[in-house]
């Protein structure tokens, strides 16, 4: 599969693996998402969003995964090509943070700067013309550089982009991975440079720009960090965009897994959090009862 910036890049055996486990939409399960009725979203203090490589397999048609995502009560389907964007407007959605250059090319290797410049610069300006507002970036992966260094690197990197953005008003979302998962190219990213919250922080606070923020995955966050709750009052400034997956596993958001996901989405109610909450876990059983016992978890 070639590798493009809006899908994270897995090859052909896991595609398939994945599709495995996923297996087929019960017909059940796509005769209540096509079925009409209260959504399963309904209190509206979480806004919440699907994000599409992990549902495509489910639903491989953007129009049936929009009907999907309308179904719960979600206003986003996310981290979806600019090509489809009209389509998610069609169905009264938005796509609530944009794909860019992947989390295996960053700027904190100086070599990739022209690559994630020319890829960020072209996205901020589909985003401004379409009305999306946030956009996700990394570090990139060490690849020997130290720490301090790729900190260094992206922040003077950063620096000279993050004008554009401004301009456009669009908010770059630096995301922090983790590293202590080998398990699937999706589950955990060894080598990612950026793998401790407060060091993704530290390189926002030194850039200094209001359309500089963190994408605070929850999942990732846990592996990492944990502490999930009191980092988010912790961080309250910086936190523009929120993923989701169960722990361990990056499975569905239910009781096999660790995370108390209502005593986080309450706690994000409680800092007055007003961005979107994507639903990011890869689906072990029928996707569509997975979404809907993860977007009911989530609407506090």
């Amino acid at each position: 599969m070639k590798h493009s910036p809006d899908l994270p890049s897995l090859d052909r055996r896991t595609l398939l693996q994945s599709a495995a486990a996923i297996g087929a939409v019960s017909m059940l399960g796509q005769q209540t998402s096509a079925a009409g009725g209260e959504p399963v979203a309904r209190k509206g203090r979480i806004k919440q969003s699907l994000v599409h490589w992990c549902y495509k397999q489910a639903w491989p048609d953007i129009d049936e995964l929009c009907r999907v995502a309308a179904r719960l009560g979600c206003v986003s389907v996310e981290l979806i090509g600019p090509a489809h964007w009209p389509t998610l407007r069609k169905h009264g959605l938005t796509c609530a943070i944009a794909g860019s250059h992947g989390f295996r090319t960053g700027p904190n290797n100086r070599a990739e700067w022209e690559t994630c410049r020319d890829i960020l610069r072209e996205r901020i300006g589909q985003c401004a013309e379409f009305g999306v507002k946030r956009l996700i970036t990394f570090t990139g992966m060490a690849k020997g550089v130290s720490k301090a260094q790729g900190a260094e690197n992206c922040v003077e990197f950063f620096k000279g982009i993050i004008g554009e953005a401004e301009q456009r008003d669009v908010t770059l979302c630096l995301e922090m991975l983790n590293t202590r998962d080998d398990t699937h190219p999706m589950k955990g990213h060894p080598g990612y440079q950026g793998d401790d919250t407060e060091y993704c922080v530290e390189i926002i606070d030194r850039v200094g720009s209001e359309h500089f923020k963190l994408l605070f995955d929850i999942y990732h966050v846990q592996i990492m960090n944990g502490d999930v709750i009191r980092r988010i009052h912790q961080h309250t400034d910086v936190i523009a965009h929120i993923h989701t997956a169960g722990n361990p596993g990056r499975g569905e958001l239910d009781d096999t897994q660790e995370i108390n996901y209502p005593a986080v989405m309450q706690a994000l109610a409680d800092i007055g959090y007003n961005g979107y909450v994507g639903q990011e876990f890869i689906p072990t059983r029928d996707a569509w009862e997975g979404l809907r016992e993860a977007v009911e978890r989530c609407d506090v």
